[in-house]
């Protein structure tokens, strides 16, 4: 079950950076070519690294960016949903709602 549910909410999305990618161009403005080449210069990688699984597997990780948990690839000390949403504002230089959302009531601004 844990596998299927990866592939089928995966898909290059959180396995890869399209995640990453959709959110430069909404929050940014950024048309696909510009996105793409914003996140590769963030993440320190080639605009082609950006959908190759095994290269973004090294970057997310290294980066806390999170990555979709599959029963035989959890590791304790990856980041949670919300750590990784902190560590993609960061590196994306991007607020992102709901971890401005978590300072403010957590009193961290």
């Amino acid at each position: 079950m844990a596998s299927t549910h990866a592939l089928a909410s995966g898909m290059g999305g959180m396995r890869t950076a399209g995640d990453l990618v959709a959110r430069m161009q909404m929050t940014r403005g950024l048309r696909l070519p510009q996105a793409k080449q914003y996140v590769a210069d963030k993440l320190g990688c080639s605009v082609a690294d950006l959908s190759d699984t095994v290269a973004m597997h090294d970057i997310r990780r290294d980066l806390g960016l999170g990555r979709i948990q599959v029963q035989d690839l959890a590791y304790a000390d990856w980041p949670g949903a919300m750590e990784a949403k902190f560590h993609i504002a960061d590196v994306l230089d991007i607020p992102i709602n709901s971890v401005e959302r978590f300072k403010a009531r957590a009193g961290l601004e």
